[in-house]
């Protein structure tokens, strides 16, 4: 029986007033990905990390990344992430244990499967366990100097090294710095020469992740088919052949293709991927019960035939690849005599079918190859299953049962496993299906929605720092209408001269459009023109319609409020507090452009560091200019700092959907991007500066309006020449409107 609320957060039994802020945002998105007994284990770690003795920051940062973890991996990666854990709890390594924490959601991201973070977790611990210090050598002492670092940089290597490269970076790292504390962070970080030519040399082939996202747009142009993409790892298997093999939770793939026989790495995932999605589309499940291993062997032959032969039927680009990448086996290189030659015989057959210029003298092979083409392209899988009986029959040896098996030459790189092609009846299929992913969160169960995870800017060591902030987003409380109806009558005669210039910026009517070939409507002057052209034997003009189009504004606004504490304080010379003041400007912006009739929305944001950043709706851009939306900016009130580039980041993904020539995203502020969490004030500013030039990437114009008279220390910095500095807050509400009109003409 699920847990309520109460009985969960009894159970985390944490004491850090930051974690009860977010907890319950937290826990809801944990319930929409976890079953219960997940989620008991998921607030139990919880637990764990808020009383080892590391601060808030642990258990702040699982909170947060394990609801989005789970979902691009499974939640029974939590067993091995936490034995991880408390491995380096009990070592001097505990200050490893937040940069592993916080390196996780782009490691899953990466990896996808189980499998891969457990081979992933063996090399950090046997960095740590070759890299801590100790007396003697008999107690570990002194932390290993580049684990830290390791997982620091973990989400860029993992973009750039499959595992078995990443091991081999590793090793060397240790290998040559073990001795040297100071090189050894340095090579770990990347900062050392040396370290970047390893990592290049380790870089070889093409890499899965590199390539997923083309490769899914593939499948998806291509085949029609949504499948999730998961590298098969290589670190601690390097002998065995990596075999590509298509299951319920997506397609798996060699995490790195080298380039083979003139096909690059990324042909070669096209190639595996083309195949299984030929699978999927034309392959339909046998029960195995029916025949013996042999046919077995021989149906998956010439089904991966069949359904290539499809495949470049449909894309005849993909026999180049195809022929290039299959193996051409020697019709002598099996002595029948010590080995057994099926898979020999096979390999033949497939090639010969799929190569009408085959080296085979076999009249055996000619003769099936011959049968194969006959039934194509109409045959279906059960027919190629009899065919495939048949060749057994026809072509058995007594020594196909010899245990030494003829290998070279016959296996296809390029091919999958062929476990979609089978059922087993002893396995039980009936009572498996009734088994259903528990789900404790109903639809009918909150409102809140999970967090958003967005990187921040380092400008000292520059880069971003992946899944550093998390923005909550909620709906504004509601207040009282009549308050803001009452500022609009306050600044009435103001509002009637902004109305002046309103009409003048209003869209106009329709305007015609002449000339035109097709159109809504029959020009009659142009018609009549050229029926007399016509009449008199000229050419007649065909331009005999016109089409209207509407002579208006098309712009899509966003006012982005910053609500931090200094809000608070009052405004020199008048009794107002600044937040009374901005709520008057804000009122009377909205009506203003309520008037244009440009879609437009406001928000406001505060932040209590880095991992609690509000972002609060007050309008949306379909929402109306009613009495809902007044009464939510009537109880607009401030509190905390302003950690401002993640909030820019926020707006600009809804400000980005919006269907407009022009976006332009106005910020209302009265002082510098700060936050608790940040010691060093050119951080957050650099940040948001990071943050405006993605803006300006989206085609995203934005414009802050600042109230600190001693803001051009930094606002130019920030904003370049897009800003205005309003030092007399008492005039804001007649220069916030009168602004965006100027902005907007």
């Amino acid at each position: 029986m699920p847990l309520e609320y109460a009985d969960y957060w009894k159970l985390l039994d944490c004491a850090f007033p930051r974690v009860a802020t977010v907890f319950p945002d937290c826990l809801q998105a944990a319930q929409a990905v976890l079953g219960t007994p997940a989620l008991e284990a998921y607030i139990t770690n919880a637990r764990f990390l808020g009383k080892m003795g590391r601060g808030a920051e642990p258990i702040l940062i699982f909170l947060e990344v394990w609801p989005e973890v789970a979902r691009s991996m499974d939640a029974d990666a939590q067993a091995p992430v936490m034995d991880c854990i408390r491995r380096m709890w009990k070592s001097p390594n505990g200050n490893s244990i937040t940069p592993f924490l916080q390196a996780l959601p782009s490691v899953a991201r990466r990896l996808h499967s189980v499998q891969q973070l457990q081979s992933l977790l063996e090399i950090a611990l046997d960095l740590m366990q070759r890299t801590t210090g100790s007396i003697h050598g008999i107690h570990q002492t002194f932390p290993s100097p580049g684990l830290p670092e390791f997982f620091a940089q973990l989400p860029s290597l993992l973009g750039h090294l499959s595992l078995a490269g990443l091991k081999n970076w590793v090793d060397y790292g240790v290998r040559y710095y073990n001795d040297h504390p100071d090189r050894q962070q340095e090579y770990f970080s990347l900062q050392s020469a040396d370290s970047r030519a390893v990592l290049q040399r380790e870089r070889h082939g093409s890499l899965l992740v590199e390539y997923e996202r083309r490769l899914a747009m593939y499948l998806r142009g291509l085949w029609n088919i949504e499948a999730q993409l998961v590298a098969i790892p290589d670190v601690f298997d390097e002998v065995r052949l990596q075999i590509s093999y298509d299951d319920a939770h997506g397609m798996r793939l060699p995490e790195v293709y080298e380039a083979l026989q003139g096909i690059s790495g990324l042909d070669r995932y096209r190639a595996a991927l083309s195949h299984m999605a030929a699978h999927r589309s034309w392959s339909r499940p046998m029960f195995a019960d029916n025949y013996s291993p042999f046919q077995r062997m021989a149906i998956e032959c010439l089904e991966d035939c069949r359904v290539e032969y499809l495949a470049m039927q449909r894309y005849p680009g993909l026999r180049r690849i195809y022929a290039a990448l299959h193996p051409v086996p020697l019709e002598d290189a099996c002595d029948p005599q010590l080995e057994s030659g099926l898979r020999h015989r096979l390999a033949m057959l497939s090639r010969a079918i799929l190569d009408a210029q085959h080296p085979y003298r076999n009249p055996q092979i000619i003769e099936f190859a011959k049968y194969f083409h006959q039934k194509m392209p109409n045959a279906s899988s059960v027919e190629m299953a009899e065919l495939a009986v048949t060749f057994i029959v026809r072509t058995h040896q007594a020594s196909d049962n010899l245990a030494r098996v003829h290998f070279k030459d016959s296996a296809v790189s390029y091919r999958d496993d062929n476990r979609q092609l089978w059922r087993f009846i002893e396995q039980g299929d009936e009572e498996d299906a009734f088994d259903q992913p528990e789900n404790s969160l109903t639809a009918e169960e909150g409102t809140r929605l999970p967090p958003r995870h967005y990187h921040e800017w380092d400008y000292l060591n520059q880069c971003f720092r992946p899944d550093w902030v998390s923005v909550y987003e909620s709906l504004h409380p509601s207040g009282n209408s009549t308050d803001i109806e009452q500022l609009l009558e306050k600044h009435a005669a103001l509002a009637k001269r902004l109305k002046k210039i309103l009409d003048l910026l209003k869209p106009q009517e329709k305007i015609r459009i002449r000339y035109q070939e097709e159109g809504s409507e029959l020009d009659l002057d142009i018609a009549l023109r050229s029926l007399i052209d016509f009449k008199s034997g000229a050419m007649p003009d065909p331009r005999i319609n016109m089409s209207h189009q509407r002579n208006g504004r098309n712009i899509a606004v966003l006012l982005l409020l910053d609500l931090s504490q200094s809000l608070n304080e009052k405004a020199a010379g008048v009794e107002q507090t600044i937040l009374e003041l901005s709520r008057e400007a804000v009122a009377l912006l909205g009506w203003a452009i309520d008037k244009l009739g440009d879609p437009f929305a406001i928000a406001g944001f505060h932040s209590n560091t880095r991992h609690e950043v509000r972002y609060q709706h007050i309008k949306g851009f379909t929402e109306s200019w009613d009495d809902q939306v007044k009464g939510r900016l009537a109880a607009m009130d401030a509190a905390y700092s302003t950690r401002m580039g993640a909030a820019l980041r926020h707006a600009a993904h809804y400000l980005q959907k919006q269907q407009a020539e022009k976006k332009l995203l106005l910020i209302l502020t009265d002082g510098e991007p700060s936050d608790v969490d940040c010691q060093d004030g050119l951080l957050l500013i650099e940040d948001a500066r990071q943050a405006v030039k993605e803006l300006e990437q989206q085609a995203i114009y934005a414009y802050c309006i600042n109230l600190d008279a001693g803001a051009d220390a930094y606002v130019s910095n920030i904003f370049g020449k897009h800003y205005t500095i309003i030092d007399k807050v008492a005039q804001l509400p007649e220069k916030l409107p009168e602004l965006f009109i100027s902005l907007t003409r």
